[in-house]
């Protein structure tokens, strides 16, 4: 019967390498990982802003993802506990960032690399994005272009992903998961009849692994908040 027919694919190509080193990831290291949401008030209400200058198609191409991996590059330069790779049984901290970024392309995932993304304004991050993705999707992507990452950030958001917990990529010890920002609930203040009302406002979900070889949990979850302070407050961090 036609319902018993088997379609057969060789694990070959990018998926086979992907295959190999995500297995070897879970089987070498020490994953945890940590979930936290941030303010997105700003972000949007810059990202509308970028959108809407038509005359400069510079500004209206910067993604919220651009935006994130900025936040990420100028957060990691801070803590390079988390900017690091694991080699041979030796922590090495990097002090500039190389900031890996997942690529979905019909051969599989590629991660190229932003190289000293820290030292880069918010357009120079996103035009050096924009070409390697596209080198990416081309097949055009040279192995010097994936190579020597310090930090990967991957996102789902835009599948309508609320969580998950992202694979490290060897030998860095941590990892970025961007979510979709969906509704969050807050407090406010105490009204006077001394009871609390809640609000809404959009946050964006964010899942950090790491490897707990390299990284403990109080040390992740401080670098986890300070990201999530620099996306709050994003027009500080555009000053700085």
């Amino acid at each position: 019967r036609s319902s018993d027919l088997k379609n057969d694919k060789p694990l070959s190509g990018i998926r086979k390498l992907t295959a190999e080193k995500m297995l070897k990831s879970i089987q070498n290291s020490a994953q945890y990982t940590l979930t936290a949401s941030a303010d997105a008030r700003k972000i949007l209400a810059y990202r509308k802003r970028l959108k809407n200058a038509e005359e400069q198609p510079v500004l209206s191409s910067v993604t919220i993802n651009d935006i994130v991996l900025f936040a990420a590059a100028k957060t990691l330069v801070k803590y390079t506990n988390i900017n690091s790779i694991l080699t041979g049984g030796k922590i090495t901290e990097r002090k500039s960032v190389n900031l890996g970024f997942a690529v979905d392309t019909p051969g599989g995932l590629i991660v190229p690399v932003i190289r000293n993304a820290d030292r880069l304004s918010l357009i120079e991050l996103t035009a050096e994005a924009k070409r390697l993705r596209n080198a990416c999707k081309n097949s055009t992507i040279q192995p010097d272009e994936y190579a020597d990452g310090t930090f990967t950030v991957t996102n789902l958001g835009s599948l309508d992903i609320e969580t998950f917990t992202p694979i490290l990529n060897p030998p860095q010890t941590g990892i970025l998961g961007v979510c979709s920002i969906r509704p969050k609930p807050i407090f406010t203040d105490k009204t006077i009849s001394d009871t609390y009302e809640v609000r809404f406002i959009p946050a964006i979900q964010l899942s950090l692994t790491l490897d707990h070889r390299v990284v403990d949990g109080a040390p992740g979850a401080r670098f986890l908040g300070a990201l999530c302070k620099a996306i709050e407050n994003f027009d500080l961090l555009l000053a700085g």
